[in-house]
Parts: C-alpha cells; structure tokens; sequence
C-alpha cells in the first residue's frame, strides 16, 4: 500500500475530515468500507459554510433504488401514497395532496377553493415572489400588506383596512418558521366570509399555540424545495379541511381528469403532480423531521446565546406561546452598526460564509408595484436591514463557533478602525 496517500472514512465528522489537511493535499478522498470512492472534498470549499445544506443519507437512497427497480419513477407508485398519508397523519388526518413545487401547491389551493378572476386576496409585502404569483396566475387581483415589526408577518390591524366586497382571501406566509397571528386572522375570516389559506414553505414544524401551522386555515400549502426543512428536490403538499374541496384541487392537479374514466376529462387542469422518486425521498425525509427539528432549535438557542446580547442586532420575535422551527435564523441590524447589512453579508462572504438578505419587498418591484395601496414602513426596514444565516442541521459546532468568532472580529475591527478616524 502506498503509505503516502491520503484517505478518509467517509462517515468521519467534519472535524476529523479537516485534520487531514495541510497545504500540499488538494483533495480528500473519502473511501467506504471496501475502500471504494465514495466522495471527496477539496481543499477549495472545505472552509465554506454554505447557507443550507440538505440532510440526506442512505434512507433516501435506499427508497429511491427501490423506486428505480419497480419501474414506476413517475407521478404514480406506492412512494407517492405513503408520503401524502404521512403528511396527513403528522397534521391531524386533513386531507393531503402532493405538488410539483411549492408555488404551484398554492395555485391549485387557491384554484379549489374558487378563488378567481374579479377577486382580491391579501398577501404580506415581506416574502418570496411565488406566494403573489400564485395569486396572479389564478386571475385574482393580490392586494399587498405590510408586516408586523417584531414578527415580520402580515399585520391583522392592516389586513383589516384593505378589506372590501372583493376580498375573498388572506395568505399568511410563517415567514421564516415564525407562525403568524393565527387567532386575529381567523376572526377577520369569520366576520369577513374569507378564506385562509396557509404559506407553510418556510414553517413545517412550526406551531401556533398548541396546534401546528397548516391545520388552522381552509387549506395550506408546504414546500420540499432543497433548502427547506425537508426536501424532495423539488415538491410541496397542499392540506384541506373539505373533501370536496381537495378532489377539485387532485383532478385540477391531473389534466382535469375524471375520476371515473381515464383519459376523459372534465374540466381543463394543470400537470402538477410530484413523481414516485421525488416522494420516495420525501418519505425517508419525513422520518427524519423530529430530528432535524430539535437540532435547528438547538441551532438556534446558540446563535439567540450572541444575537440577544449584541447591541448591533435584533432577532426575529418567537412568541412564546408559538414554537418556531426556525428554517432560517434570521436578524435585523440596528441603525446604529457600523456596518450596514450588505457589508456584513461581503466580509462573511469573503470569510466564507454564505448568508443572504432577507426577502427583498414585492411593493418596490416593477410587476407588482400596482399591488401596493399603502405605505410599507416595517417591510421595507426589515427588507433594508435583515439577513439569514445558516442554520442546517449538519452545521456543525466548529463552523458555528466560526460564524460568530468573525462576526465579533468584523464589528471589533470596525468599531476600532471608527475610532481612530
């Protein structure tokens, strides 16, 4: 054997892969048990902290092979079935539909719920642009809201305001895991004849009081893109309360099929369907969510330990009697930092760490600035001010410790470099 190579097991930590290192080795082979290449790391990325990093492992494999051997690799298969029924059985038995994607899960809920052309729906300023898309793609008007300042979620008292005879709907998005105020949306709905549909893509896990988000409103919608809680790749789950509700959404999914005569079709549909490999991964996944739940808790207690007790920033409310699953933990730099947030996102980069800002606000873009009837003060300050750092559930406990050695080391330097000028 050539005692000069360099190999490492490649279920060796992060730590003990990095020791391997030193200024001549330029890559790292990691070997399996019977000495095959299984993967390797270089010496180029392995300081980068990313801002998410799925969490996979052989249970995923081992179901995407056995979906690969049964032939049935697209939108039917056994896969399929059992990741829509878990899903359920986690969300108190509501009626679960698979999805392509997130953004699409939100169509077809709205879609299912008559949610159309002449009406209006409100949606929060401060999120990703597929919860207005959605909207849009359905032929209803969205009527964009500001948030609330602490928990960066649709405001109630606002929403309040912009109702009128049009407004059929209200979207709130548990932006970031924080869930939204479930109890005062809820009574706008009663007293307004609305609908709530849930944007659950950044809060799978999270609860409102005692009941876990997605199980308040008419229906909501989840997302498994590959950096959310749980990843299929691409996919997202729609949840009903209403039977008859979730069959328009499943044939709405499927073309307009039939339910009785295949390949006949009753209205004109949509191919949203997930395949059996997405659902395979999403299976092993789910089994995995109370796992990767308690470690981003714990991820997040840490980085609370230095953000709480910094006088540079403040952190994203978590009511207490919520429990946020914390998909990105994310924070608002003061106005009195020396450094603005876009500063500090370069030097991490530069160090490299990747964080990112938070969601720019959809009133300020071109396509929907038609959508805005009100000023956007808490939005546009969380948008200007915000950032997400990584929170992954393989982050370890040496690149954690680094995040925030160079966080310390970037405001020391520059609050010194201020007081010398």
């Amino acid at each position: 054997m050539n005692t000069s190579f360099k190999s490492a097991h490649y279920k060796s930590s992060r730590e003990e892969k990095i020791k391997f290192f030193d200024n001549r080795l330029k890559v790292l082979p990691f070997l399996d048990d019977s000495g095959r290449l299984v993967d390797f790391l270089s010496n180029n990325n392995s300081n980068f902290i990313p801002i998410a990093n799925p969490f996979l492992g052989n249970e995923e494999l081992s179901n995407v092979i056995e979906c690969m051997n049964s032939g049935w690799i697209s939108s039917q298969g056994k896969f399929v079935t059992t990741f829509e029924q878990d899903f359920s059985k986690l969300h108190e038995n509501l009626f679960a539909l698979s999805s392509s994607n997130g953004t699409v899960a939100l169509q077809l809920a709205l879609l299912a719920l008559g949610i159309g052309k002449g009406d209006e729906v409100l949606v929060p300023n401060l999120t990703f642009a597929a919860t207005i898309n959605a909207v849009i793609h359905t032929g209803a008007t969205p009527v964009l809201i500001d948030v609330d300042i602490e928990s960066w979620n649709i405001d109630p008292e606002k929403c309040k305001i912009e109702i009128n005879s049009k407004t059929k709907a209200i979207i709130p998005v548990h932006l970031y895991g924080e869930p939204s105020d479930l109890d005062k949306l809820l009574v706008l709905a009663n007293n307004y004849g609305l609908k709530i549909v849930e944007d659950c893509a950044e809060a799978l896990g999270s609860y409102y009081k005692s009941r876990q988000v997605g199980t308040y409103g008419d229906a909501a919608t989840f997302s498994f893109f590959g950096n959310k809680t749980i990843t299929t790749g691409e996919g997202g789950m729609i949840l009903f309360k209403d039977k008859e509700t979730y069959l328009r959404a499943k044939k709405l999914r499927d073309h307009g099929m039939s339910f009785e005569k295949r390949y006949w079709h009753d209205v004109v549909g949509f191919n949203y369907r997930i395949t059996n490999l997405q659902a395979a991964i999403g299976v092993a996944q789910l089994k995995k969510l109370s796992f990767i739940l308690n470690k981003k808790k714990e991820i997040a207690k840490s980085y609370n330990s230095f953000f709480l007790n910094s006088p540079f920033f403040t952190v994203q409310r978590c009511n207490e009697s919520n429990i946020n699953s914390f998909w990105l933990y994310s924070v608002i730099l003061k106005n009195d930092s020396p450094l603005t947030r876009d500063q500090l996102i370069a030097e991490l980069r530069n160090s490299g760490i990747e964080t990112r800002p938070v969601f720019y606000v959809l009133s300020e873009m071109d396509i929907y600035k038609s959508f805005s009837k009100s000023k956007m003060v808490n939005s546009k300050f969380i948008s200007e001010n915000g950032l997400c750092f990584p929170s992954y559930v393989n982050l370890s406990e040496r690149d954690f410790i680094k995040i925030i050695n160079l966080i310390k080391t970037i405001f020391n330097e520059k609050t010194c470099s201020d007081n010398i000028s």
